[in-house]
C-alpha cells in the first residue's frame, strides 16, 4: 500500500505540475481549474489514497463500478461525478451518490435524473454533454448533443425540480471537424459557455480536457479538467 500511495502521490505531483504550468501559460490562476481524478475500473482503496493526498473530486463512467465504490468512500469528503454515457434505468443508483451527472444529452435522461432526484430529496448538479462531433441524427459517437440542442436540453435541466444547471461538458472528438483538433475544440465549448450563461448565468462550469490534452482545455478555459491514467496509471483491460 505504501508503494501504491508512492506512485499516486508522484502521479498526482506531476499532474499538478502540469495544470499550474498551463494555467501559467494561460494566464490564468491554478484556483481556476478543478481536477477530478476519473477513477474507473481502480479500487476504492486506491479512491481512499487519493483522498488522503488532498483530491476531492472524483469521477466514474459505469454505475456498476461506482456504486459499490461510492458506498465503500461514504466516509470521505468527496464530490462524485457521473461521466459515462448513462441510461435511464441506472439513474435511481446512480443518483444515490453522484453529485454532480456530466453526461445529461437528452430530455428523457432529464425527466429521469429529475424524478428520482426528487425521490431520494437530493439536488443533482448536471452538465450538458455537448457532441462536437454530432451527426445527422444530432448525437454524437461517445454521446451528448449537437450544440444546436444546447439551449433547450439547458432550460429543461434549469427548470427540473432536484436538479441544477452546472454548466458544459465535452470529450475531444475523434471524428468530425475537430478531429486532432482539441484546442479548437474546447474553444468552441467555451463559446457555448459564453452563450449559455447569457440565459443561466451560474451555470459556469467547463469540464473538458483529460490527460492527453488537458493544457488544451486549460488554453481553452475550462474550470474542470477529468484526469485518469496520468494520476492513476495504465490498467491492462480485462478479457
Amino acid at each position: 500500500m505504501t508503494d501504491r500511495k508512492d506512485e499516486l502521490a508522484a502521479n498526482l505531483a506531476g499532474v499538478e505540475e502540469r495544470i499550474a504550468a498551463a494555467c501559467d501559460a494561460a494566464g490564468r490562476g491554478r484556483a481556476e481549474v478543478t481536477l477530478i481524478v476519473v477513477t474507473k475500473t481502480w479500487p476504492a482503496s486506491d479512491v481512499r489514497i487519493l483522498s488522503g493526498l488532498g483530491v476531492r473530486h472524483v469521477a466514474e463512467n459505469r454505475d456498476q463500478d461506482a456504486a459499490p465504490k461510492a458506498a465503500a468512500c461514504a466516509d470521505l469528503p468527496l464530490v462524485w461525478h457521473f461521466v459515462g454515457q448513462l441510461q435511464t434505468n441506472k439513474v435511481r443508483s446512480v443518483v444515490g451518490y453522484a453529485d454532480v451527472v456530466q453526461s445529461v444529452d437528452r430530455a428523457r435522461l432529464v425527466s429521469a435524473l429529475s424524478k428520482e432526484a426528487v425521490r431520494a430529496g437530493r439536488e443533482v448538479g448536471c452538465l450538458i454533454q455537448v457532441a462536437l462531433d454530432a451527426g445527422v441524427d444530432g448525437r454524437g459517437e461517445r454521446g451528448g448533443v449537437a450544440p444546436s440542442g444546447v439551449a433547450e436540453l439547458a432550460d429543461l435541466v434549469a427548470g427540473a425540480e432536484g436538479l441544477r444547471l452546472d454548466g458544459l461538458m465535452t470529450v475531444a472528438p475523434l471524428t468530425g471537424e475537430y478531429a486532432g483538433r482539441q484546442q479548437a475544440a474546447f474553444e468552441r465549448l467555451m463559446d457555448l459557455s459564453t452563450d449559455l450563461r447569457r440565459t443561466h448565468p451560474a451555470a459556469n462550469m467547463v469540464s473538458a480536457g483529460m490527460s492527453a490534452d488537458l493544457e488544451q482545455a486549460v488554453a481553452a478555459g475550462a474550470t474542470h479538467v477529468r484526469v485518469g491514467s496520468a494520476v492513476l496509471g495504465v490498467r491492462p483491460r480485462l478479457g
